[in-house]
């Protein structure tokens, strides 16, 4: 998702994946599933099938993991400030962990056109031997929508056709 952030000296943008569920409706998804899953271990059990009781176990710590594994993914956020002389990039979970000053003029944007057309396109700032991956996470409608607030504001944008190693992605 890309969202305009208030600044006074230029363009912010927020670049987050879409989160289609909350970290506390996947618990909440979790915890019925578990309820489901002990109704039906029990009806089991009362049948003498109590061998169902492990696999039932590693069926809710996978889902569990699967669903912590996601929300964590969905965290992730980059802030893109855009003003008139530099770019300045910020990559974290729940807190700024890393960032980029570039300067705007000299900062080139790369896009790599994927194979498949269901794939987004993935886009990379440039400065002399400093290469970053811009919002991997963005679907293709916002990654478009991306690449044409980047043109906007003037940046270099170049399209080139990524190198595919024989792999369907």
């Amino acid at each position: 998702m890309v969202k305009h952030l208030q600044c006074n000296d230029g363009v912010r943008l927020l670049l987050t994946p879409n989160r289609s569920i909350s970290w506390r409706a996947a618990i909440k998804v979790w915890l019925a599933l578990c309820a489901v899953s002990l109704t039906v271990v029990v009806g089991m059990i009362w049948a003498g099938a109590w061998v169902v009781v492990p696999f039932a176990g590693l069926e809710l710590t996978a889902l569990g993991a699967a669903l912590y594994y996601t929300a964590r993914k969905c965290q992730q956020q980059e802030v893109l400030s855009i003003s008139a002389d530099t770019l300045h990039l910020e990559k974290g979970r729940y807190r700024k962990e890393i960032e980029w000053d570039m300067p705007k003029r000299f900062t080139r944007v790369y896009i790599d056109s994927p194979k498949h057309p269901w794939v987004p396109q993935k886009l990379t700032l440039i400065h002399r031997d400093t290469e970053v991956a811009l919002a991997n996470f963005l679907n293709i409608d916002d990654s478009a929508k991306l690449v044409s607030i980047l043109e906007s504001q003037g940046l270099n944008v170049q399209r080139r056709r990524e190198l595919h190693t024989g792999l369907w992605f």
